[in-house]
């Protein structure tokens, strides 16, 4: 905390610190004998009515009222993570968005809209990276519009923890009433070190077969999510035969995309757990991205999946940064009463 000369705490930031990382501390008369000062580090995302909204690094927002201010300052920016190949988050954004394609997109200035009829959050919701090239507001009724002609709810994904991400965006939803439903992380990793591991009796191939859709989580696979399962620059599907006539023991996907090699629907016959299956996929895609020219891999995986991050970590993984799909509120969608349009690309095929 800030301490003048004289040795008393001060606030030294101020409304035209908007955007800039803080770190306060605030007082609380109601809470316990030695718990009445809390700290809070962040993004400082607004500060109206007497109230700030700060944003941490896991995307979470805190709301200060002003007046329990009893010191803040503005900080450096987080130091750049050391763990795992260096990457902007726009790099990475565009990359994981080329390996997991909508069927249909278009552009609003810069943010991109992305729909497959409902298959996966990331194909159904925008991309904000630079400028909508509107107001907010007025973007923000385009793209309620957009999706709601498609029969879809307005989602957007935004993320925080690293450098160029949106957390001003988060707190300007929120604002506006928008619920953030699902968090993950995107970790990144040296992909050599992974294709040395071991990897007995996988299959690679091209195309996901019925093999392969069997043992894949999401069941009743539809032409969309078929579409979308075999969108990327360079798609690779793994395969862990199963006993005869049973579905396979694990499966995985690879997107190959210049020096990336990008980690999805890696699932293991929960029968079989805990053999190395899930490792072996992985190394027998990281051995076909390194014949193509990768270097570097990265994958996604919800903060909840206790499993998936410790298998991850020990395969040389590290979080990246954080990733929130936040959803239009409830009742905003109704009939098209005009306003501004999206134009764009059209149909992706």
């Amino acid at each position: 905390m800030e301490i003048s000369a004289g040795g008393r705490l001060e606030v030294r930031i101020t409304a035209a610190d908007v955007g800039k990382r803080v770190s306060v501390r605030r007082w609380n008369e109601h809470a316990a004998e030695g718990e009445r000062f809390t700290d809070t580090v962040g993004v400082l995302t607004s500060w109206d009515n007497g109230v700030l909204l700060i944003t941490r690094r896991g995307g979470e927002s805190v709301r200060i009222a002003e007046s329990s201010l009893v010191a803040g300052k503005v900080v450096p920016a987080a130091p750049a993570r050391r763990r795992g190949p260096a990457a902007s988050y726009e790099e990475l954004a565009r990359i994981s968005a080329r390996a997991w394609q909508p069927v249909e997109q278009e552009r609003l200035g810069e943010w991109e809209l992305r729909a497959a009829s409902g298959f996966t959050r990331r194909a159904n919701s925008v991309l904000p990276l630079g400028d909508p090239g509107l107001p907010l507001d007025e973007a923000l009724t385009a793209i309620r519009r957009w999706y709601a002609a498609r029969g879809l709810p307005a989602c957007m994904q935004l993320a925080t923890g690293a450098e160029g991400t949106q957390e001003l965006l988060c707190g300007e939803l929120e604002a506006r009433g928008w619920t953030r439903e699902v968090t993950a992380e995107l970790w990144t990793g040296a992909l050599a070190p992974l294709a040395d591991r071991e990897a007995p009796g996988v299959v690679l191939s091209r195309t996901a077969d019925d093999a392969w859709l069997a043992r894949y989580q999401r069941k009743g696979v539809s032409e969309v999510a078929l579409k979308v399962l075999g969108s990327g620059p360079s798609v690779w599907f793994a395969t862990v035969p199963g006993a005869e006539g049973a579905a396979p023991a694990a499966i995985g996907r690879c997107v190959v995309d210049g020096r990336w090699a990008g980690f999805a629907a890696v699932e293991v016959d929960p029968d079989l757990r805990r053999r190395g299956l899930a490792t072996a996929v992985m190394a027998a895609l990281a051995r076909q991205a390194l014949d193509e020219g990768a270097s570097a891999a990265w994958l996604q995986v919800e903060t909840d999946n206790e499993g998936a991050r410790a298998l991850y970590a020990r395969l040389g993984f590290g979080a990246h940064h954080a990733y929130h799909h936040y959803r239009e509120p409830e009742g905003s969608r109704g009939p098209d009463t005009g306003g501004p349009s999206v134009t764009g690309t059209g149909p992706v095929v």
